[in-house]
């Protein structure tokens, strides 16, 4: 059974994008290979499909890890155009292409002032640790498991206003800067954060440069969340962890203006947006 969704008290943006994360369905084509999918090809969205067990499948030419079940995920980054062309090949030789159109998002423009000059534009002597700790977060999310653990599905690690959404960009000091890529969740400093599925530990790092205590963990198929800004965490690189688990404490660490959780997905080094994956909020969340 897939996600259940129901209608809250939010802004109609929001709204709108939960509505387009309800499951595309792909019958089988007339060659008899069969593809079906779950989410939506929208900018920032995450596809989990399937097809038959032991086939071929490629995303934009590139070859896709396919489970034993024949389940593979297809990511659609913040500001990619589309087409998405997926080709599979069965054992037996049966192929199949199918495309898909990518649907546009527009991103709000956030202006942040009052940043300290250096977290703007870090001095010079910082510049190889930030090339290091990038490196170090790279590494973590390229992390390529058999494990399936997105399954069974995501919880908010943390419920609560959102003040950042996915794909926003922000403008720090007048500067424009990189897109926001995660959906920020503002919380006292210490609320308990918990592991959204679950997941194996690949980065524990308690004082990056910009992002402060980072957490990366890896759900399978190189599917990742990232928690950055934490005060604490509780759990260990190496250490396999339960959806609902805490695992981490929220705070204002790194480059942040006031204590919150940042909550970031990839699929290896596509970003995607983590609020229409988790779904809505409780009906008694303030939001």
């Amino acid at each position: 059974m897939g996600p259940r969704y129901y209608i809250t008290p939010m802004s109609l943006s929001r709204w709108l994008i939960l509505l387009l994360s309800f499951p595309v369905l792909a019958a089988t084509g007339p060659d008899g290979v069969g593809l079906s999918m779950e989410g939506t090809f929208r900018q920032g969205g995450l596809i989990i499909a399937r097809t038959e067990p032991g086939t071929r499948v490629e995303v934009r030419g590139a070859p896709v890890r396919v489970s034993s079940q024949g389940v593979f995920l297809v990511g659609i980054g913040r500001d990619e155009a589309g087409p998405v062309v997926i080709d599979l090949q069965t054992g037996d030789g049966r192929e199949r292409q199918a495309r898909f159109e990518v649907e546009t998002r527009e991103y709000r423009i956030q202006r942040i002032e009052g940043l300290p000059a250096e977290k703007v534009t870090p001095p010079p002597e910082v510049l190889e640790r930030i090339r290091s700790e990038a490196a170090a977060a790279r590494e973590a999310r390229a992390h390529d498991d058999q494990r399936t653990d997105f399954l069974d599905g995501f919880v908010w690690p943390l419920e609560g206003p959102i003040t950042g959404v996915y794909g926003s960009q922000r403008i720090l000091n007048g500067e424009p800067r990189r897109p926001h890529f995660g959906v920020d969740v503002a919380a006292p400093s210490g609320t308990p954060v918990v592991a959204p599925a679950d997941a194996l530990v690949t980065l524990a790092n308690t004082d990056m440069y910009f992002s402060g205590g980072t957490l990366i963990m890896d759900h399978g198929h190189g599917l990742s969340s990232t928690f950055i800004h934490l005060s604490r965490i509780l759990v260990d690189e190496g250490q396999r962890v339960r959806k609902g688990q805490v695992v981490a404490e929220v705070g204002a660490t790194g480059r942040a203006t006031g204590p919150h959780l940042d909550w970031r997905m990839n699929l290896f080094d596509i970003r995607l947006d983590p609020e229409p994956i988790a779904g809505p909020m409780r009906d008694d969340v303030e939001r």
